[in-house]
């Protein structure tokens, strides 16, 4: 049993932990970002297992993580304010060409990262040809052209 609540503090811990670093935090990683996601699976790792290396503790800690998820999943379908809150919405960040500086510097993004999405996916080179830029739940930015 001390498995069970083990992984599901774990669980509950990393995911407010992530929903509060908000939508960029595991979009696109840097190396540094790829760095702290291993230090803090290692640490999740030593929390979980504790001093039980048993292959029946690990299928445990699996099956109760897994378990979470599905729950934590069909919570979502059922509650449209729980699946806002755990995955957030789309956010728009430039219109019209003008970035809107509060939201930009609340998701802790800026203009280079917007020229980047509408170099790669568009094929834009300036903000001003740009109506939309929205910052996607999953962290991903899209880009609606003038």
């Amino acid at each position: 049993m001390d498995s069970v609540l083990r992984a599901a503090a774990i669980y509950v811990f990393l995911l407010v932990i992530f929903r509060f670093a908000g939508k960029r935090t595991l979009s696109e990683m840097t190396t540094f970002d790829f760095i702290l996601l291993l230090v803090i699976g290692e640490s999740t790792q030593q929390a979980l297992l504790g001093d039980d290396f048993s292959i029946i503790n690990a299928a445990v800690i699996i099956t109760t993580l897994v378990a979470i998820d599905i729950g934590t999943s069909l919570l979502k379908r059922r509650s449209q304010r729980v699946e806002k809150w755990l995955d957030g919405t789309p956010l728009i960040v430039l219109e019209n060409g003008q970035p809107l500086m509060d939201r930009l510097n609340k998701e802790r993004i800026d203009e280079g990262d917007i020229l980047q999405a509408a170099r790669s996916s568009q094929g834009l080179e300036r903000l001003d040809q740009i109506k939309y830029a929205v910052l996607e739940k999953s962290g991903g930015i899209s880009i609606v052209p003038k």
